[in-house]
């Protein structure tokens, strides 16, 4: 059930390194397909980056977004289908980050606020 609740965050982190290698930035691709190897750690730490990586990535769908649009715009083309295609994406980029405070992936990276320690050790 992880796995499910997990697949849009992966798909999204996917779908971004390929807009940036289809940008030529190798750089970039490198840094999104380790935060997605973050998957991976245990950690509220690693959750939290990867929730950040996934807002940023959203961020840069819209701006992607807002320059083909004004390309296409004065190049007199439709922009409609750009607006839904994009918007959609950066939709669902920026919803993946809210899968980390569904409980069962809240609690695989890390123990809620306010349990003691020895209750963390207990359920690991």
């Amino acid at each position: 059930m992880i796995l499910l609740q997990l697949l849009p965050v992966a798909l999204s982190l996917i779908v971004l390194a390929a807009h940036f290698l289809r940008a030529g930035n190798i750089l970039m691709v490198a840094v999104v397909l380790t935060v997605l190897g973050l998957l991976g750690v245990r950690r509220r730490w690693a959750a939290r980056v990867i929730q950040v990586t996934l807002l940023l990535g959203a961020a840069e769908w819209v701006r992607t977004l807002a320059q083909l649009a004004a390309l296409r715009s004065q190049a007199g083309q439709p922009v409609t289908r750009l607006l839904l295609i994009l918007g959609s994406v950066a939709l669902v980029t920026a919803l993946s980050a809210v899968v980390f405070v569904v409980p069962r992936v809240r609690d695989r990276y890390g123990p809620r606020q306010g349990t003691t320690d020895r209750n963390n050790m207990r359920s690991r």
